[in-house]
């Protein structure tokens, strides 16, 4: 029997890796895949997929208002779908694709944030959390040697930023992984600095 899964992790965790070496394990099998992204995210090109370790891979791109069952039959029968940055699409795709696992038998596996960078959860990832049949942590480590949750997002001076739209769209130049620690004591040593 088919199933939603949601892997999640922080920035830097390699989640886009890992959803294209499971592509790559599926067709080893001879099964098929639909690859699919959303448009939000043109980080490295509008219809690619590319991981941190120079993996690539073209991905079927998904508007946010478009429908993902009028797509999914548009693309063909495939054995399974994988989804990367599953936390741009909206929580109508993400019901999407829980009825395509419960009517078609098609497992799917999404890919990306839980959180943004203020801690607070996508609205992709939070329909997820809420539908998926597995949900797995893909665990990375913040610099004092903690596990990282929070993608705390860098202003080009090196400071956290606290404020600002949920959606930036941005690399290693623009985010970090912290534990939650970290990024609280990094913001109350800026906001001490701010007062002297």
């Amino acid at each position: 029997m088919a199933k939603l899964y949601f892997k999640y992790g922080a920035m830097g965790s390699s989640k886009s890796a890992q959803a294209l070496i499971t592509k790559f394990n599926y067709e080893e099998k001879n099964m098929t895949v639909w690859l699919i992204k959303p448009s939000v995210d043109t980080r490295d090109g509008a219809a690619t997929i590319r991981s941190r370790i120079g993996l690539s891979q073209e991905a079927e791109i998904i508007l946010p208002d478009e429908s993902i069952l009028e797509a999914w039959h548009k693309a063909g029968r495939h054995d399974v779908i994988i989804a990367d940055e599953s936390q741009f699409l909206t929580p109508a795709q993400i019901d999407e694709l829980r009825a395509i696992v419960d009517d078609e038998d098609i497992p799917v596996l999404c890919f990306g944030l839980r959180t943004d960078f203020l801690t607070h959860f996508f609205p992709g990832a939070l329909r997820l959390m809420e539908l998926a049949d597995s949900i797995t942590e893909i665990k990375t480590v913040c610099t004092c040697g903690a596990k990282a949750t929070v993608n705390a997002r860098i202003a080009p001076d090196g400071k956290i930023i606290t404020k600002g739209d949920q959606v930036f769209i941005g690399g290693n130049d623009s985010y970090t992984a912290m534990c939650h620690r970290c990024w609280r004591r990094a913001i109350a040593a800026q906001e001490q600095q701010e007062q002297q």
